[in-house]
């Protein structure tokens, strides 16, 4: 894990003060706007290169472990997701969905250093990698459309517009970029190494440019951000003790207990930070649950970790 990546949520943090400080000059607040989509296609490039999709079979070596991940992340996660948007958020469609945005996209990133700081196993989480990106990228639609439909927040023309801009379109370059460096291995890592810190800095730039052309608006809704705290947290404590109980009435092993709660608790907030800021440009208040999210979320996971440490400790004195 790089040093960019370790001060993720600080580059998120001053990537809003940034924006709200150069958001007081008109001609930023006037334009920043138009930087939003192109720096998010960039890091969406980028962030597709370093998926291996390729390997999406190696989930179905431990059919178990990733048929229970699925079920949890793709069946349970968009229901409670949902029941929790409704319960806490119903009176306000905007953070409603944005709140089920966030939610329904399991990270495909630095899930992984916790899954290894909890001496988790790893490999696992890594296998399913893939297979939760394809899934996502798939079923987000189906879920705005489910559980977003009927909210007048959302239009079909622009969704499908969105995931044509920053989706499609980054995925069939890297694609294409994936295929030119097939046979040049070396090439590609030196690619990816060189390209790696990338996407936070595109997305945080991403971010500034947002809270400029929409600050105003966010500072005059602060009392939100409390609003939409307790649901986050209500859905990370809930979601660890029912994967943890999951893993246990499944028989799995310490390690494979710790990654099924990683890999169904971390958030991908970056892919639905993108879809938000270019399906709903007149929703700043959507993009806003997003970008508290992982403010919450990396210090939520860090706590978790050193929960199933502890459990890992406690199996080991009652079965030494």
């Amino acid at each position: 894990m790089s040093l960019i990546e370790k001060l993720y949520t600080l580059i998120i943090f001053l990537s809003v003060m940034l924006g709200l400080i150069t958001g007081q000059a008109e001609l930023i607040r006037t334009h920043a706007a138009v930087l939003i989509v192109p720096l998010l296609t960039a890091m969406l490039y980028i962030t597709f290169l370093q998926i291996p999709i390729e390997e999406i079979k190696s989930a179905f070596k431990n059919l178990r472990f990733t048929y229970t991940s699925v079920i949890i992340n793709f069946i349970w996660t968009p229901v409670f997701a949902w029941f929790l948007a409704s319960l806490f958020l119903g009176d306000n469609q905007a953070l409603y969905i944005g709140f089920i945005m966030l939610m329904v996209t399991p990270c495909t990133d630095w899930y992984l250093v916790f899954t290894g700081i909890a001496r988790g196993n790893v490999a696992l989480s890594t296998a399913v990698l893939p297979l939760n990106f394809v899934l996502q990228v798939i079923l987000l639609p189906v879920y705005l459309l489910v559980f977003g439909g009927a909210s007048g927040v959302m239009e079909l023309d622009f969704l499908i517009e969105s995931i044509l801009l920053v989706l499609v379109l980054p995925f069939l370059l890297a694609s294409l970029t994936k295929a030119f460096f097939r046979n040049r291995q070396k090439a590609r890592e030196n690619l990816l190494n060189r390209l790696s810190a990338l996407p936070i800095l595109f997305l945080g730039l991403a971010i500034a440019a947002m809270f400029a052309s929409h600050g105003q608006l966010l500072l005059e809704n602060l009392e939100l951000m409390g609003q939409i705290t307790i649901p986050i947290l209500v859905f990370f404590v809930i979601n660890f003790i029912i994967s943890q109980k999951v893993g246990q009435l499944m028989h799995f092993p310490y390690g494979d207990r710790a990654s099924l709660s990683l890999t169904t608790l971390a958030r991908n907030s970056p892919i639905a930070l993108a879809i938000a800021m270019t399906a709903f440009p007149d929703q700043p208040l959507i993009a806003l649950t997003l970008v508290i999210g992982p403010l919450l979320e990396l210090p939520i996971l860090a706590v978790i970790t050193q929960l199933l440490l502890v459990r890992s400790k406690n199996a080991k004195s009652t079965h030494p």
